[in-house]
């Protein structure tokens, strides 16, 4: 048997064992990371029967708005093209009433969850956050607040002086429905001193969540790929969110985001690379439902993807469109286009192409 074909083969088994309820190792989803050819579609394959079987035959959508607060931001990630500097052209900070109108708004439209963070207002404490989440209360009475992520939570605490349980505690007491897993990017320390070094540490976001998730707050789980990581750190990544979903079963989801590019500082510099590959955006929902045995639902990301590439990942291990958004600006500072809506009409085709059913789901993965 000539290499090409024994390879094959134990590709095959690899993944057979896993339909069967081996649990993938680091070094097996390494393998099927570093994938290329055929095999790409074997992968998919496998990872599309292991949604059918965690999920079965539906594509979901939530009925979401993004709320941005503010843009101003003390920290200067290199992938980031939404953050301005107080003084800087195209900065806001929106006020109560504009907060309040805005969830209205998003009452209005129906939708069922808010989702808003910010950046790191240099006046922003504890307070600053709870009022944000009650004065989205306010505005919108009985609509999912899914709002801050952990270094927001670590931000809040450091500048009012308290610990982060407590800013926990009384976001939560605020209102707060679940907390965003973002600003996790890559979890692994060496990469991060390269694309965000203000931000905290792995050790750091792993703890207020598992803060979070003890305090039963529900958080969302991200990986931020396609710029300068490697292979073996989307890996470790991994793990370490199914270490933390083992012991808390605290994750309603992952969610991988595609590194859009274009604007930012770390592209400019030549600190990374032109985005993943439509192949790497494959791969990571593929591997991630396949390694991911404990989290349900896996979303793709039209946002970052587009649309095209975001069905091919619902053939391809996903089984959630994410948000309708309304409003989104973050992807948008950084390059992307087509990013503040998609109607459900269009996520329909999108799963009735696919012979898939769209269901609307809340923040929760509870049916509507």
């Amino acid at each position: 048997m000539n290499t090409g074909r024994k390879n094959e083969h134990t590709l095959r088994t690899l993944l057979e064992d896993t339909l069967g309820g081996h649990r993938l190792s680091d070094e097996e989803a390494l393998r099927l990371f570093l994938t290329g050819d055929r095999g790409v579609w074997q992968i998919a394959a496998a990872a599309d029967e292991q949604r059918a079987r965690a999920s079965g035959n539906i594509v979901t959508y939530v009925r979401n708005q993004n709320i941005n607060v503010t843009n101003y931001c003390i920290n200067s990630c290199g992938f980031c093209g939404f953050s301005k500097k107080q003084g800087e052209e195209g900065g806001y900070l929106a006020s109560k009433n504009e907060i309040r109108n805005k969830a209205a708004l998003a009452r209005q439209r129906g939708v069922t969850e808010i989702c808003t963070v910010s950046g790191l207002h240099p006046d922003f404490d504890a307070g600053s956050y709870t009022e944000i989440i009650s004065t989205l209360r306010e505005g919108a009475p009985g609509v999912h607040i899914h709002a801050s992520n952990p270094m927001e939570v670590a931000y809040a605490a450091r500048n009012s002086g308290i610990t982060t349980m407590e800013v926990l505690e009384r976001m939560k007491a605020a209102g707060l429905g679940s907390l965003c897993g973002t600003a996790a990017e890559i979890l692994v320390d060496e990469v991060r001193k390269v694309i965000c070094p203000e931000k905290i540490s792995t050790d750091e976001w792993v703890r207020i969540i598992r803060e979070a998730h003890g305090l039963g707050i529900p958080t969302t789980a991200t990986i931020m790929y396609g710029h300068c990581e490697s292979a073996e750190d989307r890996v470790r990544h991994l793990s370490v969110l199914r270490a933390i979903q083992d012991e808390t079963k605290g994750f309603t989801e992952f969610v991988p985001l595609s590194f859009v590019h274009m604007n930012t500082p770390l592209y400019r510099k030549g600190l990374a690379r032109a985005g993943a590959t439509g192949r790497e955006d494959l791969l990571m929902t593929s591997v991630s439902r396949l390694f991911l045995d404990n989290i349900e639902h896996i979303q793709v990301s039209w946002v970052k993807t587009g649309v095209k590439m975001a069905q091919i990942g619902l053939m391809a291990g996903a089984d959630d469109l994410g948000g309708t958004m309304f409003e989104e600006s973050i992807s948008k500072g950084a390059g992307a286009l087509n990013t503040d809506y998609l109607d459900p009409r269009e996520m329909e085709r999108m799963a009735t192409d696919i012979g898939r059913t769209l269901r609307e789901r809340d923040t929760l993965y509870h049916l509507i």
